[in-house]
Parts: structure tokens; sequence; C-alpha cells
């Protein structure tokens, strides 16, 4: 087969005032900066990306690939018009290129699914409608999304299958774009499209109770696998990414076979009772005297997930509300040096930090006041006086399970100390998934007694080891930011009748 392989990735926050313009998809903050053909191709070599494991498996098997146009930012607000019109028409041409050249056999399409734009609330569905414009509605057309997706109708009807991550953290990127070609395989055998059902879950569900490290999520997925090996399925189910404020976002399952309906009724049989994908939080100061009695008694760290500070579903990463606690605490000067929090977006402090040098003091204001989900102020900013513990150009690879190997650009970025509290400065936002994000600071994780990071559960792939018990060494502060971890909180207008914001 020659395949056309191309991408587009962001995860939006209708909430969220910040912006995905084209720069935000050149950056190579979070994703791979923009890119196509021979440089893609590079960049994709032994990445945790479902692009990178299709690539992979395609040629493996002796199949022709051609790389058009990708393109991922850092979860925000909507995308502009601008960068949505730019990356998809930037697809159709490469799309339309390829086809010139010679006969092609199939496409490939790894995107996120949870994608909404100033001007559309499906940017993935708009994207296939391009594609499928191109290829006519018969071409082999597979797709591969994220856990998180918000999946519509339309993308299960344009595409000849699709398949979504089954952990999270997604530490099955490259896995989920390899089981994407199976699923093209299973397509060109049958010279047809495979049975297909889906249904969707009556409520939301919040990010911080998906990770499959633990229960619910983990023995649904557990089924889901034994399900699909039992009736020769393939079968995905999205929890969902619920803050965003569209028709369609809800959870959803669906699976390709045969015994397809069957595989999806025992999923949804495996999703009840409701109440068990509750979430559990404390607000910032609770959470700290609860993460200070714990490290009392336990040789191992201590972490915080400031989950609604997440620049990972949206969120600023800047700020305050726990670094208040834990200087309201006394933190660090219980345990001086071995509490530290990162990473917190602040470019102005980073630059000052550069300027002035390690061993110096700032007397400045550190982290951003901004509008919250609901629009009221988040945290002020913590003034006092920081040192600088080190520098750091931010050109950083990472060294976790989930993104093995990945460089990530964060700009100018610092250590700073106030009060015995180490804080991780950035100037490009970044979810705190990988402990190299500390390291490279000179922040080294397994020493803390109390970390804190800017995360709903990706940190858990590399953070987790660290403590000893999960269950009480891991506590969710709910501090007021931008990402509402409780999509109880947030005041929808798109939602269907009928679909509940709480289990």
């Amino acid at each position: 087969m020659h395949i056309f392989i191309a991408g587009f990735q962001h995860e939006t926050n209708t909430f969220a005032a910040s912006r995905a313009d084209w720069v935000a998809f050149t950056t190579g903050a979070t994703f791979l900066a923009a890119s196509r053909g021979d440089e893609l191709r590079d960049k994709l070599q032994g990445a945790n990306l479902p692009a990178a494991g299709f690539l992979h498996a395609a040629e493996s098997a002796g199949h022709t690939c051609t790389l058009g146009f990708w393109a991922g930012a850092t979860p925000s607000g909507f995308v502009t018009t601008d960068a949505f019109e730019r990356i998809a028409s930037s697809i159709v041409a490469d799309l339309q290129a390829c086809i010139n050249k010679g006969p092609m056999d199939a496409v490939y399409l790894d995107l996120h699914g949870a994608a909404v734009a100033e001007h559309l609330q499906d940017c993935e569905g708009e994207l296939l409608e391009h594609v499928r414009a191109v290829v006519g509605p018969h071409m082999p057309l597979v797709v591969s999304l994220d856990l998180h997706a918000n999946v519509s109708e339309r993308m299960l009807a344009l595409a000849c299958a699709v398949v979504s991550y089954r952990k999270y953290p997604h530490t099955d990127m490259a896995e989920t774009g390899a089981l994407a070609f199976t699923l093209l395989q299973r397509r060109m055998a049958l010279s047809a499209r495979e049975p297909m059902a889906f249904g969707r879950l009556p409520h939301l569900i919040s990010l911080v109770s998906q990770s499959t490290w633990m229960g619910p999520a983990k023995a649904v997925y557990a089924q889901l696998v034994a399900q699909d090996a039992a009736l020769g399925t393939v079968s995905s189910f999205c929890p969902g990414f619920p803050a965003s404020d569209i028709a369609e976002c809800a959870p959803c399952f669906w699976s390709y076979g045969q015994a397809a309906q069957l595989a999806v009724d025992g999923i949804a049989a495996s999703l009840a009772p409701p109440e068990q994908w509750r979430l559990h939080s404390l607000p910032p100061a609770q959470a700290v005297a609860a993460a200070l009695q714990r490290a009392e008694q336990s040789a191992n760290p201590v972490l915080i997930a400031d989950v609604q500070d997440n620049p990972g579903a949206g969120g600023d990463s800047c700020t305050t509300g726990v670094l208040i606690a834990l200087l309201q605490a006394g933190a660090g000067k219980r345990h001086p040096g071995q509490v530290a929090l990162g990473l917190l977006y602040d470019p102005d402090t980073a630059t000052a930090a550069h300027a002035a040098g390690v061993g110096a003091v700032l007397h400045r204001a550190v982290g951003q006041q901004l509008a919250g989900f609901d629009g009221s102020p988040t945290d002020a900013t913590v003034r006092g006086k920081f040192t600088v513990r080190a520098l750091h150009d931010g050109n950083v690879t990472l060294t976790g399970p989930m993104l093995t190997g990945a460089k990530v650009s964060l700009g100018l970025c610092a250590a700073l100390e106030i009060d015995g509290v180490l804080v991780a400065v950035s100037s490009q936002r970044k979810q705190m998934l990988d402990r190299g994000l500390f390291q490279f600071l000179g922040i080294e994780p397994a020493n803390c007694k109390l970390l804190v990071v800017k995360s709903s559960n990706h940190y858990r792939a590399d953070f987790s080891p660290l403590v000893a018990d999960a269950a009480q060494d891991i506590i969710n502060a709910k501090a007021h930011a931008a990402f509402a971890a409780d999509p109880a909180d947030l005041k929808f207008t798109q939602l269907p009748a009928g679909l509940r914001t709480t289990p």
C-alpha cells in the first residue's frame, strides 16, 4: 500500500481565556513543532506518538508512507480560526500533492479529538470532511484519537475505523498508532468497512478520575482488552475532555467487528455504577496539611497534584493557590530545600533571574493572577524574597516513560527558593509529567519530602514509583485556576438535554 499520514493535536478548554494561534503550533513546547516530510520522519523516530507507531508498523510491513503536515500545540482555550484553517489547508494540500504524484491506497490521521476552534465545535470532524472531499467516500481512512477525545458521530461516520489510547498517563500513544494500522489491515482484508457499534454515557467524568493507574478506569480497560481478545473486536472508550462546552462533550465507547454490539454492551456494563467516577479533592490548605502530616510518617516523597492549573488541560500553569498554602503552613521551613513546586509559568521572573544570576535575591511578585474558569480572579501573586538557585536555557530531553527521549523547549528557566520552598519557573507552559522537568534545575524529586506537580494524571507514570502508597501519598488539590477539575463547577450552555455534569 501507499499510505498518506498527517496529524493535528489540540485539547481545547473552552472555558480558558488563552488561545492556540499559529505560533502555538510551531514552538515545540508540548508536541513536535509543526513539520512534514523528512523533517517529520526524523522527529518521529522512536517517539511515543501515534504517528510514530503507525509509521513504524506500516513500513515494517513493507508499505510506503508519505508524511504530510503534522502539528500540535499545548492545550489551551480555542484554536484560532486562522490556525485551524492554515493547518487544515496544509494537510489537504499535501494530500492532494500526494495523489497527484501517483496512486494512493489509504489515509491515516493522527488526531486528538477534543479540538474546538473559534468558528466551529468539531475540528476533527471538519478536517475529516475536507479529507473526504479530496479522496472520495470509499478510500480507506483510519484515525487514532486521544483517550480524552470528545468523539462526534461525524468522526465515526467519515472514518473507516477510529481507535483511541487505552492508558492514562498516555504511555501507549505509539502503541495506539500501531493498532490503527491493524484496523487498516482489517479494512483492506474485508474490502469493506467492519460492522461498528457505539454508545455514550449520560454523565461527564472528571479528568482527575480517569487515570488507568487506579480504579475504576483500570478495571474498565482491562475488561475491554479481554473482551476484544475473546470476541475478535477492536474497541475503544474515551472518557472525554469535560472542559469543552460543545454539544458532543460526553464519554463515548465503540467497537469494530462482527461482535461489535456485544462488545459495546459489555463496556457499558463495566462503566456502572456512575458514582465510582466521582472526583476526590481538597482545598489547597487542607491538601498541604494532609501532605505534611503524611510526610512526617513516610520516608518517601508525598505528592500534591495542582489539578486545576494543569497546562495539559488548558490551565495556565501560573496560579499560586498551592504555593500560598505551602508558605502559610511553613512547609519549606519544616523541610528546607525538600519542598518543590513546578512548573510555574512566569517568563518575566525567569528572565529577571537570568539577568541577576545564581545566588542573587529577587524582590518581586511571582506567578500571575488571571481570570479562572468562572471568570473570578485566581489567587494573588506571591511577593517576597526569592533566591536564585539554578538557571537553564530550557532545552530539555525527557527521560520518563511517557515521552522518553522527547526534546522540549521551555525558554529561560530558573529554580527559585522562598522560605525553603523550591519553585521551578519556566518561560513556556509544560505539564509536570517527567522528573526531568525538576532535575534539569537541580531539584531531585527522590530527595524531596513534598512535591507539588501542576498536572492531573500524567505525572503518575514517572512520579508514582517514588511514593510509598499512592492511595495515601498522592493528594489532589483544588486551587482556583483556568481548568475546572469538577465539571459540575462549569456553566455549560451547549450540552444536550439529559446529560449530567456529575456521575
